[in-house]
Formats: C-alpha cells, sequence, structure tokens
C-alpha cells in the first residue's frame, strides 16, 4: 500500500535546478551533434528550459510596469524571439569546438536558485553561473541568466536597454531589437537554406 504512494510522490517531484541545467545542456549537446542540428532545433530545444521571456522582463527592469499589456507581450516576443535566434546560433557554434563542461554546486533560496559550473575549451576555463527561478514551490525551474566569467547576460542586455531608451525612448528600443531579431532569423534561414541544398548544386561563392 505504501509503495505505490512513495512511487507517486517520487514522480511528482520537482525537477532540481541542477539536473535542469545538466539535462538542457545534454540536449543541447545532441542536438548539435546530430547530423540535421538547425538553428531552429535548437532554439525550440532551448524554450524548454530557458525562460526567454522572463530574461526579456528583468533586463527591461522599472521600464516594464509602464508598459500596458499589449506592449509588454510585444516586447516580450520580440526579445524571445532575438535572444532564441542568439542563443541557438552561439549554441551550435561553440558545441562543434570541443567544450567540457563540469558541474559544480547548487544553491537554492526560496524560488531562486544558483548552479555552478566550469567551461573548458583547450587550455582555458571559464566560470559558468546558470541562474534559475520557480514561479512557485510546486513549479517547474526556468534558466533566465548565464553569467560567464562574471559577466551577466541579464545585465549587459538591461545597461544597453537603458543607454538606448535614454537617446532612443523606448519606441526606438524596440524598433532596434526588432531589427536585430529579423537579422539573426534571417541569417538562421540563410544557414537552413544552404544546409537543406544538396551537395551537386552548392555554388562557389567569392
Amino acid at each position: 500500500m505504501f509503495a505505490p504512494l512513495l512511487a507517486l510522490t517520487l514522480a511528482a517531484a520537482p525537477v532540481s535546478p541542477l539536473t535542469v541545467v545538466k539535462n538542457g545542456n545534454e540536449h543541447v549537446r545532441k542536438v548539435v551533434g546530430s547530423a540535421d542540428a538547425t538553428v531552429e532545433r535548437l532554439a525550440a530545444k532551448a524554450d524548454e528550459f530557458i525562460d526567454f521571456a522572463e530574461l526579456a522582463k528583468r533586463a527591461l527592469g522599472d521600464q516594464w510596469g509602464r508598459l500596458n499589456k499589449k506592449q509588454q507581450a510585444e516586447f516580450a516576443d520580440t526579445m524571445k524571439g532575438l535572444l532564441r535566434a542568439s542563443y541557438a546560433q552561439k549554441a551550435l557554434h561553440d558545441g562543434k569546438s570541443g567544450q567540457d563542461v563540469a558541474w559544480g554546486a547548487e544553491k537554492v533560496t526560496g524560488n531562486d536558485a544558483t548552479v555552478q559550473s566550469t567551461i573548458t575549451v583547450g587550455k582555458e576555463k571559464f566560470p559558468v553561473e546558470y541562474r534559475l527561478y520557480r514561479a512557485s514551490v510546486a513549479g517547474a525551474w526556468r534558466i533566465y541568466d548565464v553569467v560567464t566569467d562574471e559577466v551577466s547576460l541579464l545585465s549587459t542586455y538591461s545597461d544597453q536597454f537603458r543607454q538606448l531608451i535614454s537617446k532612443k525612448g523606448y519606441d526606438g528600443l524596440l524598433a532596434t531589437l526588432k531589427s536585430r531579431r529579423d537579422q539573426l532569423e534571417q541569417q538562421s534561414a540563410e544557414k537552413k537554406t544552404e544546409a537543406d541544398r544538396p551537395a551537386n548544386s552548392v555554388v562557389a561563392r567569392p
């Protein structure tokens, strides 16, 4: 009687932050190592463990609260597209450069958590910290920031947003982000077209 109840409890136990990050890293590596690795496939896989919309919201800071619901949705959607494409392109590049990952400590404080790791590329080592959150105690852990060699992705975007808003206003910031997103997505589409083209139809480029 107690065994089924225990099994049910274990099955319902939330996945730890360390497991989320490790599994996410492993899944991305598998996609990168596959013959049909594309930016689209990597971006879709990253969506499963990275909350790009949350990163965008936090990076915008106080300005987020000044937007109406429609503007918030538009900004989150724009940034999500940009971040997904940017992350996937970088993962596709870095994943083929022979990186090794060593996992460190996990720290949970309420609904926030950090996971430490070290990436080795050749003879160089880089500390990488993943920051995660969950919407509730029973919620799934999601990554919203990555700190590489003490440089936070979220803080970097936040600084850029403040500078652009001070120069161009919020509308100028949004236009800039949309332009960058479209550029990245176009690059991804071109790479996919090249990958799908039969070998005998590839034309030499200057």
